[in-house]
């Protein structure tokens, strides 16, 4: 019987092979060399330096390549900008013949394409280009603010006298109110014989509630400083004297409006009892009525009129930044301050 304690028994016989080296391993796994001299005293340290100093150099190369793409997607960008202001912009070295053109599309209103600040900077171009042999005002809109409506009718009177040169309106669908307001100071309008022309009147809309909130139970408490402050709210009632303080002021405005058109038009206006009534006409009738001069388009004129076939535009839009600032997030905001708030005199 065999001794399992002794050597060569086919007894239980303890391994002396060493536990394996942890830190060597480690060392291996991130790149470090191992030798020897891992071994020797400290060499923990040294193991963990090497360790620490290959975390911070990845940490460096993945925050270079960030800053990398950042600025590469900035200058993407202003890139882009550029262009896109280039071609929104007319160069000022133009010197060959043609005809400018601005358009006035849309509501006519602070803040939008067709804002007096956008157009009369773009008449102002248009006519400073030695180039330009007369300005067009390509007009399809419904109408809008008649402050804004009159701020640009009076700078093309001075823009007319100041350059010389001839500014004509050429009407595509529509040319109402606050549009028609611009338009009487052109030199003459051309229009196609759809085209809804006119609306010559002034208007302030809203809503009275005061018999529904009546039926429901509903109390409105609203609180002044000054009897007529909240005389628009659409939850109070109106009296007659308030009502008669808001026409007289519609009324001054319609008269303003009927002398620009006269001043504007003139001679050639054919005046009936609904001429300034609020009514419009189609393009042919407009022409007729003396509304208008003839039927024409856009490139009709710069052919025939102005002598001047190439067309340039001068229109100033928004750039690409302020269209995103105003589809999501300030048009929001204007959406729901306008909700709220009431409307003043449109001519519309």
């Amino acid at each position: 019987m065999t001794d399992p304690q002794q050597p060569g028994s086919s007894g239980f016989e303890p391994h002396n092979n060493p536990a394996p080296d942890l830190w060597a391993q480690a060392a291996t796994n991130s790149g470090a060399p191992v030798s020897d001299s891992s071994r020797e005293p400290g060499w923990e340290r040294a193991t963990l330096e090497k360790l620490a100093f290959a975390a911070l150099n990845e940490q460096r190369s993945a925050r270079r390549w960030k800053i990398f793409f950042r600025l590469a997607w900035l200058v993407l960008i202003a890139g882009m900008a550029f262009v896109v202001l280039r071609q929104a912009s007319p160069s000022t070295s133009k010197s060959a013949p043609h005809t400018a053109v601005v358009d006035i599309k849309g509501e006519i209103a602070s803040g939008a394409e067709a804002s007096a600040e956008f157009v009369v900077a773009a008449m102002r171009s248009a006519l400073e280009d030695e180039g330009s042999q007369a300005l067009v005002l390509l007009i399809n809109s419904p109408g809008g603010s008649p402050v804004q409506a009159g701020i640009i009718n009076d700078e093309i009177v001075r823009l007319k006298a100041k350059h010389n040169k001839p500014i004509y309106a050429v009407v595509e669908e529509t040319c109402a109110s606050a549009a028609y307001y611009i338009a009487a100071a052109a030199d003459d309008i051309y229009v196609d014989k759809a085209s809804i022309v006119g609306s010559i009147g002034v208007l302030m809309d809203g809503f009275g509630f005061t018999g529904i909130m009546d039926k429901v139970g509903v109390e409105r408490r609203l609180l002044t400083a000054g009897e007529n402050k909240g005389f628009l709210d659409p939850f109070s009632p109106q009296t007659e004297k308030q009502r008669a303080y808001a026409q007289t002021m519609l009324d001054q405005i319609h008269q303003q409006f009927i002398a620009v058109v006269k001043a504007g038009r003139g001679d050639r206006l054919k005046t009936t009892p609904d001429t300034f009534s609020g009514l419009f006409w189609t393009g042919q009738q407009a022409v007729e009525m003396g509304l208008a001069d003839k039927l024409g388009t856009l490139d009709y004129v710069a052919r025939e009129v102005v002598k001047a076939e190439d067309i340039i535009d001068y229109t100033r839009r928004d750039n690409v930044a302020e269209r995103l600032v105003k589809r999501f997030g300030a048009a929001i905001g204007v959406g729901a301050v306008k909700s709220l708030s009431v409307a003043g005199p449109q001519l519309r």
